[in-house]
């Protein structure tokens, strides 16, 4: 099924005070090897009306704590770090951090895959969520064999980019492989990830074939067209509206997805642009985001259980 745009609830308010151009320059900084002084330089060089272009820009940079959702004191979880021997990947051993839901197990297992800068608290509340919802829930750290998230996107940003990315996707095929295999899954995997992590999903689709059970991409880089025969696992894949540089590959994909006869669902969020999942910027759409996990939560309830 394709929703090439679903008729949905307004976008939020944050999303329409800030200039589209900052928009596009922020998504510039978070993808290339803009510093965070040139993005905010560059963005108090455009002239806006009815407003300051340097402190929309300053808006859009993440407010974790703000942005935290689901405590890791939630009596409904618990969770930890963990390490796992990762062969192949950057230096052979992973650290992820796991979060099950509270009682005995065995409990379905979804991977939560990061963005492009390592393992944030964004995606340890996404990992949390999902335990809340009852997933064992594991979210890797691409950057733990050479130091781990260093506190900061910017230095993540940098650190991720200097990996071997062959290296760094090994690490993430390990995680997924360790966490099906783990003592509280229940042998059922799904995986969900964002922007670089949506793109690392439908990889997982194409290598892991048979052995994952649902994939998840938010706004991910699409795999080869000729690759996509190898998925066997049920797709639920989320678009921003507005998200050119991700969306060049939609159409192929779904029609690919379509003539391998490859279960999925596509949805495009009307009044999104890309990271609107993501609550700890004004990218966020709050509306949008709702449907898309609830979308999420109830995909890999029915797929994974």
């Amino acid at each position: 099924m394709d929703n090439a745009t679903d008729a949905q609830p307004e976008q939020n308010a944050d999303f329409t005070e800030i200039d589209p151009r900052i928009f596009d320059l922020y998504d510039e900084y978070c993808h290339g090897p803009m510093t965070r002084r040139e993005f905010l330089n560059r963005a108090a060089a455009i002239a806006v009306v009815g407003g300051s272009a340097l402190a929309m820009a300053q808006a859009l940079l993440p407010h974790y704590a703000e942005a935290q959702t689901i405590s890791f004191t939630d009596s409904r979880i618990k969770a930890k770090y963990v390490q796992y021997p990762s062969p192949g990947g950057t230096s052979g051993t992973m650290r992820g951090y796991l979060v099950q839901p509270a009682g005995d197990g065995p409990f379905p297992a979804v991977l939560v895959i990061h963005e492009n800068r390592g393992l944030n608290p964004h995606i340890e509340d996404v990992a949390r969520r999902a335990a809340v919802e009852g997933f064992l829930a594991l979210a890797p750290d691409g950057l733990f064999p050479i130091g781990g998230y260093p506190g900061n996107d910017d230095d993540g940003k940098v650190m991720q980019k200097s990996l071997d990315k062959d290296k760094l996707y090994a690490d993430m095929l390990n995680s997924a492989k360790f966490l099906k295999a783990h003592g509280l899954s229940n042998g059922k995997l799904g995986a969900t990830g964002f922007c670089y992590g949506g793109g690392v999903v439908n990889a997982l689709a194409v290598d892991l074939g048979n052995e994952l059970n649902a994939g998840v991409p938010f706004y991910g880089r699409s795999p080869l067209v000729e690759e996509v025969a190898k998925i066997k696992a049920p797709m639920l894949i989320h678009f921003a509206e507005d998200d050119p540089r991700i969306n060049a590959g939609r159409d192929a994909y779904r029609d690919a997805l379509t003539a391998n006869k490859v279960t999925f669902e596509m949805h495009t969020y009307p009044g999104t642009r890309h990271g609107f999942h993501n609550n700890s910027t004004p990218r966020y759409n709050e509306a949008q985001a709702k449907i898309a996990w609830e979308r999420t939560v109830a995909f890999f309830k029915k797929h994974l259980s």
